[in-house]
């Protein structure tokens, strides 16, 4: 919240690149505010409940919130072709890739809810994870739910990696860009796509391990989600702005 209101606060944010910068970290405190307060609650609470609607709410809006953080192309394009990103990536160019990011996100956490909402749930009602997940309450239902776990690995799972691999190939380029520059600009932007580079694993490979479950992977789904639902989102404004020349000026100017 202190680096949204920095930006919104100071003249970066007339900038592309701090929009998405200080859109980055909003998605990231309503992703983890989807998962934490509940857990924390559960954590101090002898008895762990949630509600039937409060559950399909939860998975919802941990979906939206995850899948509208993917974005890559802003990055590509600042280093890639750094003297046409101001005609590229204009104002009107950024709210057409939020909004597009927000409607896909929508319609693939709709999806998951109403394979959920169509199953039924007569028996066994203790989730074996610290927040409704599509997996977890598929083991609930009453009915053979393979072709579900068939259908979700297909469209969540295939989706997280085909994002990954398009990520990776795009910081491939841009650092394949890199040896016609300067050692010094070299060694800069190696620093900074190192760290993002770092990130981008943390929040996929455990991604790709809960949505493509292998045999050893079913039993670490917790600890793999602690990483994309809480320890990525809090390295996320850590990484992405505070190393930042502009940011740390940008927060002398509006906090001092």
């Amino acid at each position: 919240m202190l680096i949204l209101l920095t930006i919104r606060g100071s003249c970066l944010s007339e900038q592309s690149m701090y929009f998405f910068l200080s859109y980055l970290p909003l998605m990231d405190v309503c992703f983890t505010s989807t998962v934490a307060p509940k857990l924390i609650t559960d954590l101090l609470a002898q008895q762990k409940t949630i509600s039937y609607n409060s559950c399909m709410a939860q998975m919802f809006s941990a979906h939206f919130f995850g899948a509208t953080e993917i974005c890559s192309y802003d990055c590509y394009a600042a280093i890639c072709r750094p003297l046409h990103y101001m005609v590229i990536m204009n104002r009107q160019v950024c709210y057409v890739l939020v909004m597009a990011s927000a409607m896909g996100a929508f319609s693939h956490s709709i999806i998951q809810v109403l394979i959920i909402i169509g199953l039924p749930f007569c028996g066994p009602n203790q989730i074996d994870h610290y927040f409704c997940d599509v997996f977890p309450l598929l083991k609930l239902a009453s009915m053979d739910t393979r072709l579900w776990v068939i259908a979700i690995i297909t469209t969540t799972g295939v989706l997280s990696i085909l994002t990954f691999v398009a990520l990776v190939i795009s910081y491939i380029i841009i650092l394949s860009t890199l040896r016609t520059h300067s050692s010094k600009v070299c060694r800069k932007a190696l620093s900074t796509c190192g760290s993002h580079i770092t990130v981008v694993f943390m929040f996929f490979l455990p991604l790709i391990f809960t949505y493509v479950p292998m045999a050893d992977s079913v039993r670490n789904d917790k600890v793999f989600a602690m990483f994309y639902t809480m320890i990525v989102p809090m390295f996320n404004p850590l990484i992405y702005t505070l190393r930042n020349t502009d940011m740390k000026n940008a927060t002398r100017k509006v906090w001092g």
